[in-house]
């Protein structure tokens, strides 16, 4: 690899490159398509996956084909003015609602680290002791930090500090929404429980580890691997936690549940939304807001308020008789 394709491939994110090496695949291989493409051709691609693929996932199959292109000094068929109308006109005849995971509740976070705790007091076998110890700070440091899979598989011990009684700093140097790649400081609050920076120290120490990756796999012999944990294994190992802990739907969560769960919470505690996303790192509302569910959101505590109070009824008009003609 050259000096240039180096640093080309450092400029984008591993996630954002895998997704584009699958698109093209799906497009190239899967399909029958061929690069470059023309706009009839693109179109054609929408059209034959309209039904199958939600709009989000054709909306990044473009995204992919129009960075192939632009990049290899090709004209960007994605966007002609008819593959933009083919477009929408498929969200128009196949509309969908946006899945996201379940927020992580308070009292489910809880519960989790309860069981979290049983384990590690009372499991003999060393390498489910383990486990249950890096498992129990991976949950408690997504919870309250708010951070992505992305972000707690890429942490690594020389960038964090802990000070005792105040808290940890975490230091990241590539985040989603750091556009100029300055790297970006997170602060996480030692707390009296639920404490995210106890829970950290605890694996750290009970591993031995000095520096690396902070959260890794274990083999069944106990072993801890030099790499960190991939993103991707983040979903499988929080639903089988959740479900080995009682919690209701597991399947229903994922990492961004812990994300999801912290940013209600922040919301339902009174947290401004500029507070909020300076905290997590969100740089755009409506990015924050796709997170936060309302504290109420059927509104039946503000209706109930509102009806139980004497005097707020409506007040029937009187009826008024016509003379008769």
């Amino acid at each position: 690899m050259s000096a240039i394709d180096r640093y080309v491939e450092a400029a984008t994110r591993e996630n954002t490159r895998r997704s584009y090496q699958s698109s093209l695949r799906h497009f190239e291989v899967e399909w029958g398509g061929f690069l470059p493409a023309s706009a009839d051709m693109i179109a054609r691609y929408l059209a034959d996956h309209a039904e199958t693929l939600s709009i989000n996932t054709l909306r990044s199959r473009l995204a992919a084909l129009a960075q192939w292109h632009q990049t290899q000094g090709f004209p960007d068929p994605t966007k002609a003015p008819h593959v933009r109308k083919v477009l929408r006109g498929i969200v128009a005849l196949h509309p969908a609602t946006e899945k996201r995971a379940k927020p992580m509740q308070l009292a489910q976070l809880e519960k989790l680290t309860a069981w979290l705790d049983e384990q590690i007091a009372r499991e003999a076998d060393e390498r489910e002791r383990l486990a249950c110890i890096r498992n129990r700070a991976l949950v408690l440091l997504g919870f309250w930090r708010g951070f992505r899979s992305d972000e707690l598989s890429r942490l690594r011990i020389e960038h964090v500090a802990v000070e005792a009684g105040r808290g940890m700093t975490l230091y990241l140097p590539r985040t989603k929404g750091d556009r100029a790649q300055l790297g970006t400081t997170f602060k996480a609050p030692a707390l009296s429980r639920l404490c995210p920076v106890t829970a950290y120290e605890a694996w750290i120490a009970a591993a031995g580890l000095t520096e690396g990756p902070v959260f890794r796999g274990i083999d069944r012999w106990g072993n801890i691997s030099d790499e960190g944990l991939h993103a991707g294994s983040f979903v499988p190992l929080l639903r089988a936690l959740f479900q080995a802990a009682g919690l209701a739907a597991p399947d229903s969560y994922s990492s961004h549940s812990l994300r999801r769960g912290f940013a209600t919470w922040a919301n339902s505690n009174g947290w401004d939304l500029k507070m909020l996303m300076q905290y997590v790192g969100w740089k755009d509302v409506r990015s924050a807001m796709r997170y936060i569910d309302a504290a109420d959101p059927f509104a039946q505590h503000r209706i109930e308020s509102a009806l139980a109070t004497p005097g707020t009824a409506v007040q029937e008009r009187p009826v008024i008789a016509l003379p008769a003609a």
